[in-house]
């Protein structure tokens, strides 16, 4: 068995204790192996399943850290100062 079919048998709610760079790994590997279409339907769904709480868990993180930044940039009003975040790409 596979990392990415060993991933996909998890039960979808023991996202808890991944690191966000943990869950990335993994959800990239279950893509990948749905993407290969070798598996049955219900290994397809259990797989799919697994990849939204993984989803579900990560936006959330990504939720608090957001919340983290807008907390450390408040301005003296006590109002969230935001800025435009670089994200390293080719400028428009």
């Amino acid at each position: 068995m596979t990392q990415e079919q060993d991933n996909a048998q998890k039960p979808a709610g023991e996202v808890e204790n991944l690191s966000f760079e943990g869950l990335m790994t993994e959800l990239e590997g279950l893509v990948e192996h749905l993407e290969t279409g070798d598996q049955s339907l219900e290994d397809s769904l259990r797989t799919f399943e697994r990849g939204m709480a993984l989803t579900e868990k990560g936006t959330a993180m990504l939720d608090a850290a957001e919340k983290k930044v807008e907390i450390l940039l408040k301005g003296s009003s006590g109002e969230p100062q935001r800025a435009p975040m670089d994200h390293g790409g080719p400028e428009s």
